[in-house]
């Protein structure tokens, strides 16, 4: 049996959880979220926490347990404590700031890039370009922030772009190595 899939997710206290069928809503401190779970997965509460039972032993059904219960431990978690991930921009002249909602970032093209958040989730700029995407739902917060580095990725040569915090960049050496040789 999945070691994820059997684990029971504690309902913190401020929370209330409803369960229709295979619609699990939760709602809390930060706002409400809603996720389907497949048929396969049947979902039960009682004392204070959630757990995931599977219907049979079918290997997608066993795939889909610990998915399953990760997706609700993920709702519990956004609408307590909320998602964040942070972006960083490296060059010379690359800059971000804020217009209203709306994220402008100078990346080196001819025209400012323009990024407008989807509902559910907050964009901020920081001080030496740190970019901050927050919400609920960590999937949006995760895409979004997918979004945004995919505007100017990382080279390699000199590690311009705009990339996750802590991500490390494998570097090249480019022509001046080569000529060495």
């Amino acid at each position: 049996m999945s070691r994820i899939g059997r684990a029971p997710v504690v309902i913190p206290s401020g929370v209330t959880v409803d369960i229709k069928g295979n619609v699990v809503s939760i709602k809390g401190p930060k706002g409400q979220l809603t996720q389907t779970i497949r048929p396969e997965i049947a979902v039960e509460q009682k004392d204070g926490k959630i757990g995931l039972v599977r219907k049979s032993d079918d290997r997608m059904v066993r795939s889909l347990h610990g998915l399953s219960r990760t997706l609700v431990a993920n709702m519990i978690k956004g609408v307590t404590v909320g998602f964040q991930t942070e972006l960083e921009i490296v060059g010379v002249g690359y800059r971000a700031q804020m217009e209203g909602k709306k994220l402008i970032m100078q990346l080196g093209y001819s025209h400012p890039v323009e990024v407008e958040p989807p509902k559910g989730t907050e964009i901020a700029v920081g001080k030496g370009n740190v970019i901050t995407v927050s919400g609920i739902d960590k999937q949006a917060v995760g895409d979004l922030a997918a979004f945004i580095r995919d505007r100017r990725p990382p080279e390699v040569y000199k590690g311009k772009g705009v990339k996750y915090a802590g991500e490390y960049i494998r570097r090249k050496a480019g022509k001046a190595a080569a000529k060495k040789k």
